[in-house]
């Protein structure tokens, strides 16, 4: 019986982390994917507009 308990761990973490890329894998794309490339295309708008024109300062 102390095999079970010491594969029991290693089996455990083994379906979390399985169940964690299929998690991921479903989650990409979808109606989500056009939130989500709004929000990036809209944080990186806001980052450009904040620096500087590289002409502007000299």
């Amino acid at each position: 019986m102390e095999y079970v308990s010491a594969l029991l761990p290693p089996v455990v973490m083994a379906a979390f982390f399985i169940g964690l890329v299929v998690t991921i894998v479903k989650s990409q794309g979808g109606p989500n994917k056009a939130k989500e490339d709004a929000a990036v295309d809209a944080a990186i708008a806001r980052a450009e507009a904040a620096r500087p024109a590289d002409g502007a300062a000299r």
